[in-house]
């Protein structure tokens, strides 16, 4: 690890400790908070002068700041108010109560930071103590109905799970009620969420990481004994899903049972915010172009990239983590040439039923009808996808905690009259595949459809399954209203942002603001798997799957409107036409 990146993960611990945001920081060396937040990301360099400027800031020699975050932290003391929150104790007095001592450290570069801190002496004693101070007695255990694994990590209660090593409810819902069973408020998270988000009102349910820009989730060390409400506590936590319960606005502590922001399945769950920047700049560009909706529809469609990589950055303020935007790149992941592929498999089906295929030609006349999926791509995006940098596993276990990609060796498929989850691949041995198609593969298995693919090595990070949710249900409701308006140029407006984002966020040179290739195999995936689960559905409800092939075409035979809901919103299907195949036509 270079003294840089070093210097990166001591100014985030530090930050932490000291329950900074990056516009305190900037104000106390005397620079613009971009510039931080650039340097902080990778995207500039901090200088020697920086250097100086970062020790007078926080009262350390420069030294001090070279020699690792965990060295960092042991020689901060002294009571520096300038840089503590307002109603926050002073900076020796959370030091003491912060026990156990915490390293934050990014995910991407935990292992190698591991390796470095090996080297190092340890911390001073006070800052290791796993006991808490007289003033902060602990409140008495309870008994529980089964063993717990440990304190939450969250929330300070007993959980009976683990994460990555940690005790941890697995959900906001269960801390909340761990918390109100108990009858004592959680503990509030002194680091913010992200840069850009509102100052919270009221602790949250769960920590926050330290925001900057391309960084991944923190990682601690040990997880960080349950403290009083008025004290802060250092950011700690394994990395777990992103839900909208969790990540929405924050709400008062009085009543913790009580779940933050709206359901998940309550009308308008989409951001106003959002849908309001896709109303407000097709309302602007119809000005521009006085009405013409021609015109407006050309230009709104030239604009889809940026438009949709904004209106993601504006739905992950406020999450409890940031992703990483352009992780190093594995080798599979890689184009083996300017027009060639890498060598993910994507399970893209293209198949015929041999049956009927062979029957039509003995001169059978089968009546078919073409059902059209509604906006695949926009549906997928909601799909488990990894945050941080992918990492190998050889475990052969599927964690349903991470995503990535995975060589698998898959099962034999004996379902004549149904499509193989795999698509067309008519290769045997091993192939590697994305998340999606694995979860499909697995979901097959459990079913008895087949058996389970055999997992030979996995690339993968903690993943989310709602990391793009906001994002996709304030498209989703725009073109739904636009649906309902007649209004067809926002409906082409809001198809090019999500149909663009998926092509280029890989390695395309249209979109220099994100590069996961593994994201977007993971979403087409996910598009193709979804195709695959309706031809499922269609067959267990007595149709005959005729043909199913790209993204969103799937042709029966039989009455189809009692399987499917008939219309043009995510979650129904249209017919595009009928014939007939066969006969002596």
């Amino acid at each position: 690890m270079g003294t840089e990146e070093i210097l990166r993960l001591t100014v985030a611990a530090l930050m932490a400790r000291t329950g900074e945001r990056q516009t305190d920081l900037a104000a106390g060396i005397g620079q613009a908070q971009t510039q931080v937040s650039r340097k902080q990301s990778g995207r500039a360099h901090w200088s020697l002068e920086d250097v100086d400027l970062l020790a007078a800031h926080y009262r350390l020699h420069p030294l001090d700041l070279l020699a690792g975050p965990t060295h960092a932290a042991g020689v901060l003391h002294g009571s520096v108010s300038s840089l503590q929150p307002a109603g926050a104790p002073s900076l020796p007095a959370a030091i003491e109560r912060t026990a156990p001592a915490v390293t934050v450290v990014p995910d991407e570069a935990a292992h190698a930071l591991a390796a470095v801190e090996r080297e190092r002496p340890s911390p001073p004693a006070d800052l290791i103590r796993t006991s808490r101070t007289p003033s902060a007695p602990v409140p008495p255990e309870r008994p529980t109905a089964a063993p717990a694994a440990g304190l939450c990590v969250l929330c300070g209660q007993p959980a009976q799970h683990e994460l990555d090593g940690f005790p941890q409810h697995l959900t906001a819902e269960e801390c909340a009620e761990a918390v109100a069973a108990a009858g004592t408020p959680q503990a509030p998270a002194s680091a913010p969420a992200a840069e850009e988000a509102p100052a919270p009102v009221a602790p949250v349910a769960g920590p926050s990481p330290v925001a900057e820009p391309s960084v991944a989730p923190v990682a601690p060390v040990a997880p960080v004994a349950p403290v009083a409400p008025a004290e802060p506590v250092a950011a700690t936590g394994p990395v777990v899903p992103d839900t909208p319960a969790a990540s929405a606005e924050p709400v008062a502590a009085a009543a913790p049972a009580a779940p933050a922001g709206p359901r998940r399945n309550a009308p308008g769950y989409a951001s106003g915010t959002l849908v309001e920047q896709i109303s407000g700049r097709v309302h602007e560009v119809l000005a521009a172009c006085s009405g013409d909706l021609e015109a407006a529809q050309a230009d709104l469609i030239k604009m889809a990239i940026p438009d949709v990589m904004a209106l993601l950055k504006a739905s992950r303020v406020g999450g409890r983590y940031e992703h990483s935007e352009f992780p190093p790149t594995q080798e599979i992941l890689r184009k083996k040439s300017q027009k060639g592929a890498d060598e993910i498999w994507e399970g893209r089906p293209k198949w015929r039923n041999p049956e009927l295929f062979a029957a039509a030609k003995r001169g059978e006349e089968i009546e078919v009808t073409a059902l059209d999926m509604n906006a695949a791509y926009l549906s997928a995006l909601k799909c488990w996808l990894p945050i941080g940098q992918l990492r190998e596993d050889t475990s052969g276990v599927h964690d349903p905690k991470k995503a990535g990609v995975h060589l698998i060796t898959p099962a034999d498929w004996n379902h004549p009259d149904l499509p193989n989850p795999l698509g067309n691949r008519m290769e045997p041995g091993e192939l590697w595949v994305s998340e999606s198609t694995l979860r499909l593969l697995l979901d097959c298995a459990r079913q008895g459809l087949t058996g389970a693919p055999l997992i030979h090595r996995s690339l993968v990070s903690g993943a989310s399954e709602a990391l793009l949710e906001k994002l996709r249900r304030a498209l989703a409701e725009s073109r739904k209203t636009a649906l309902a308006e007649g209004d067809e140029v926002t409906v082409a407006y809001v198809k090019a942002m999500y149909s663009k984002f998926v092509s280029t966020i890989g390695e395309s040179s249209a979109n220099r603001e994100l590069r996961r290739p593994d994201w977007m195999h993971i979403i087409r995936a996910k598009a193709f798997a979804n195709l695959w689960m309706k031809a499922h559905k269609a067959h267990k409800a007595g149709l005959q799957v005729v043909e199913i092939s790209g993204t969103d075409e799937l042709h029966v035979v039989g009455d189809w409107r009692p399987v499917f809901p008939e219309g043009r919103d995510l979650n129904q299907v249209k017919e595009k036409n009928t014939y007939i195949l066969g006969g002596k036509h």
